[in-house]
């Protein structure tokens, strides 16, 4: 499922790679614009294989063309999304409608047509900023996810835990009530997988309830200090590991499996996006458990009182510069997030402000939590936290320092977590005094 977990990073990214060899200019017809007549053939470009395959868009098409009968619909799933829509936007062939891959903010106007002005949407939309480039929107995102712990409820309770951990200590005293007393592996990193380990980085922001938190921690120049919230997420992984909490060989791991061992059981507990839910309950029911059994809970952190989650879009839906069909597009885009039942039936955040949260974060509203979204960068700092990382050679978004962590934790590699938040501190400082 890496297309899903990408699409979950992608929403952190907001100032990626240069494409090139595209300029803007669209079609020359006046009237092909989103406000023209509702008609013509699109093909919808998407990184959701499964949907593709199994006739569920299809069906969206069908119903889509109840109300939009002179509109063509058609459908390509990409494995390799990311990758494979960065060489395609460099032609003027990449669909009509598109969720925006990795491009910097101030290029959206070259590959995309602009929707309108953002503050018109504010009240309709949530997730806006990622889509948004001075003050014009290019997309609306299609569904979105929250930032936490997907957990068995079943192993929790039979461990004694009835109420979700609020802090780094209550989490670690969890985890280690799991290990007395259940058979299950108390937290899972896995570790071999890799990109697993990225998806506490969500998280940013919910420890210290910081919208800014990406442009914080771009100008800091030692966020691995207590206080912080890449401290916190990054201490509580080091932690766990160090207690002996987490797999016993993390070299080993497996994602594919892991989903069946949270489901059924095995495993207590994981680290990951609130789109995991939806697959952790289908290895369950698929296994002989019960999607019951799968909880989610917020980030053990608290402040003043309250918790916090992050939430953000998944890949933003756009209408292609060179569609010829604008008008359908758009059309498309406003029915397939409000009207197709796509959220409810992920068990994602619907971006329409109106609509209740869905069922599977239950647990946030009974436990009190509140949703946080990340704000845009002001102009200039769009993508200050991506210079810093590649500066710094920080992988923020990647697992090779977050591995060299669990190896120190593990008694794998030389080090211990102040040796090593001082080293993260000295090349993140480096880079921020040199980026000025």
């Amino acid at each position: 499922m890496a297309r899903t977990r990408m699409a979950a990073v992608a929403t952190l990214v907001l100032a990626g790679i240069t494409l090139a060899g595209c300029a803007g200019g669209g079609s020359a017809d006046a009237d092909n614009t989103i406000d023209g007549e509702v008609k013509g053939d699109i093909k919808v470009v998407t990184w959701r294989t499964d949907l593709v395959e199994d006739g569920t868009f299809q069906k969206y098409a069908d119903e889509f063309n109840k109300t939009y009968p002179d509109v063509n619909v058609t459908f390509e799933g990409i494995t390799d999304y990311a990758g494979e829509m960065t060489t395609r936007m460099s032609t003027n062939n990449y669909g009509d409608v598109i969720g925006i891959p990795t491009i910097k903010p101030e290029q959206y106007d070259q590959f995309l047509e602009p929707l309108g002005d953002t503050s018109s949407f504010a009240d309709t939309y949530r997730f806006l900023p990622a889509a948004s480039f001075d003050g014009t929107q290019y997309g609306i995102a299609f569904g979105g996810n929250a930032n936490g712990v997907v957990y068995n409820k079943k192993v929790f309770e039979e461990a004694g835990i009835t109420t979700p951990p609020t802090t780094e200590q209550e989490f670690l005293d969890a985890l280690q009530a799991v290990g007395d007393n259940t058979d299950a592996i108390p937290l899972y990193t896995n570790y071999k997988d890799g990109w697993p380990l990225t998806q506490s980085f969500g998280n940013l922001g919910s420890v210290t309830n910081d919208p800014d938190a990406p442009v914080t921690m771009a100008e800091d120049p030692a966020p691995w200090t207590e206080g912080t919230d890449v401290y916190a997420i990054d201490s509580l992984l080091f932690d766990a590991v160090s207690a002996g909490l987490t797999e016993p060989d993390p070299l080993t791991t497996n994602w594919e499996q892991s989903k069946v061992d949270l489901g059924t059981g095995k495993i207590g507990a994981m680290t990951l996006g609130s789109w995991a839910i939806s697959q952790m309950q289908a290895a369950a029911e698929d296994n002989g458990a019960s999607a019951d059994d799968i909880g989610y809970m917020a980030f053990p952190a608290t402040v003043d009182g309250t918790q916090y989650a992050v939430v953000g879009g998944d890949y933003n839906l756009a209408v292609s510069k060179h569609s010829k069909a604008k008008a359908a597009a758009w059309a498309w885009i406003q029915w397939v997030v409000a009207d197709s039942g796509y959220t409810e039936a992920q068990g994602m955040i619907s971006p329409v402000l109106d609509k209740p949260l869905p069922d599977n974060l239950a647990g946030f509203t009974d436990a009190g939590v509140e949703l946080m979204e990340i704000n845009a960068a002001p102009a200039g700092k769009e993508g200050l936290i991506n210079e810093v990382a590649d500066d710094s050679q920080i992988d923020l978004y990647g697992p090779i320092y977050r591995q060299k962590l669990v190896d120190i934790a593990r008694g794998a590699a030389d080090g211990d977590k102040d040796s090593y938040f001082a080293e993260l501190n000295e090349r993140w400082g480096a880079s921020v005094e040199k980026l000025g």
